[in-house]
């Protein structure tokens, strides 16, 4: 048997304390958890104990005449700290909602041969979309917001299309099951908006852009901290995996050659999780509820098709 005492006492009138402070002798094999925090209430209130260890059982020992002293303190102390740490939050249900995914990656295919075409439109003739669509720094500085969203619809080219098709309709699709698809979409959407918009605010105003990779890395941002925030884990055990995954992403996909707007890129990331450390802790305590969901995707292509209307009209 190993004995490892903490005060060198070695009499013959020592107790263990049970692991059922209620049950009187009962078992005697405590956790390492309970010994840990037995032993330092003990500690505080200048009680004497020494440990024993049989096999992988610990046990707290108290002279016998502190025996109910003992109990006493640390029966108070279980009762003091009986709701904590709190319980995590409930565990997300993941929706189904493949086929809204689905639909908006066929509309931004269907949309992108069209955006290379200059089309008569509603009266107009020789719509460039290029032109009217990207992400001017000049232009939505000078007041024309709208281009912070066209700019999401355009690419270059199928190459730059699907890259931004792929790595988002991972991180989307998974958005789109824990929050709901319209939320999700909505939430992108606008994270997608605003990195535009905080890039137009430190790009010279010649920088011109275009793509949905704002929006993924906004999802991405979403996406990080949402799960940072609902994980069912105590905090300083879960943050590292979700910021390390996303930073690694960021420094994988967002930083590439002289054509990469990496400014767009971070700022949507942190548009991203601003909107979800917004939205977790204010509407995404509670389920988002059908109407929610319908509300908040109409909405969002409300916004697209309102976006192009003043993009084509002004």
């Amino acid at each position: 048997m190993d004995v490892k005492s903490v005060h060198d006492i070695d009499r013959p009138d020592w107790i263990a304390i049970p692991t059922q402070l209620h049950d009187g002798l009962a078992d005697r094999s405590l956790s390492k958890r309970q010994f840990k925090h037995w032993s330092l209430v003990l500690q505080a209130r200048n009680i004497p104990w020494r440990s024993e260890k049989n096999g992988d059982d610990l046990q707290l020992l108290v002279p016998v005449a502190s025996f109910q002293q003992a109990l006493q303190e640390l029966i108070s102390y279980e009762q003091e700290n009986r709701n904590w740490p709190p319980p995590p939050p409930a565990a997300t249900s993941l929706k189904d909602n493949q086929a809204t995914t689905i639909w908006v990656v066929f509309a931004l295919l269907l949309f992108h041969p069209l955006s290379h075409q200059q089309l008569s439109l509603l009266g107009l003739e020789d719509i460039n979309w290029l032109t009217l669509g990207n992400a001017d720094v000049s232009h939505i500085r000078s007041g024309q917001w709208w281009r912070t969203i066209t700019a999401l619809t355009l690419h270059s080219g199928f190459l730059h299309l699907f890259s931004n098709l792929i790595f988002g309709g991972i991180l989307i699709l998974r958005l789109c099951r824990i929050l709901g698809s319209g939320v999700a979409f909505f939430l992108v959407l606008v994270a997608g908006a605003l990195g535009n918009s905080l890039n137009a605010l430190v790009q010279s105003p010649t920088h011109r852009s275009i793509g949905a990779s704002t929006a993924v890395f906004g999802a991405l941002g979403l996406l990080a901290l949402y799960n940072l925030l609902r994980y069912r884990t105590s905090l300083w055990r879960r943050w590292p995996i979700p910021l390390a995954a996303a930073l690694g992403l960021l420094a994988m996909f967002g930083v590439g050659d002289e054509n990469t707007d990496i400014g767009a890129h971070l700022f949507g990331f942190i548009s991203g999780a601003i909107l979800a450390l917004v939205f977790a802790l204010g509407p995404g305590k509670n389920k988002t509820s059908y109407r929610t969901n319908l509300w908040c995707g109409t909405l969002a292509w409300l916004l697209i098709i309102g976006a192009w209307g003043l993009a084509i009209n002004h």
